[in-house]
């Protein structure tokens, strides 16, 4: 297929719009980049991110190349972290997630629970991967 050279650029925003919105209905998470700075620590950075997990639904078992730290917004989740009893964490409080654990997040309410998550994470690799 042959597209126009002016239209190019506009088809594959919407390419990858479209991606992250099927990416995102299949687990249940979203998360919407707000900042990526350098930190002091070479070859890290720091990615903050405003997070939703969908009423009723999962985030999907993953890890980071680096350190989660995440404040509650709105709602609440049940945060899963392998070996860790399952906790709640609700509007107002926050959690810590070390690099390179598995963890999860369930919203059992008819309300998406919305966060904001700050992410130290090694420069080039992905801010998350699925965990098995």
């Amino acid at each position: 297929m042959k597209v126009h050279r002016r239209f190019g650029p506009l088809l594959g925003i919407a390419l990858l719009a479209g991606a992250g919105a099927l990416y995102a209905q299949a687990s249940g998470l979203t998360r919407t980049l707000v900042a990526k700075a350098d930190v002091s620590v070479p070859g890290r950075e720091a990615v903050v991110a405003r997070v939703e997990v969908a009423a009723g639904s999962r985030a999907g078992r993953h890890t980071h190349p680096g350190d989660e730290i995440s404040y509650i917004t709105e709602g609440q989740v049940e945060l899963l972290v392998d070996g860790q009893p399952p906790r709640i964490v609700k509007a107002g409080e926050s959690f810590v997630v070390p690099a390179g654990v598995v963890h999860d997040a369930y919203d059992s309410s008819s309300e998406p629970v919305k966060l904001v998550g700050v992410y130290v994470v090694d420069k080039g690799k992905p801010l998350a991967s699925p965990a098995h």
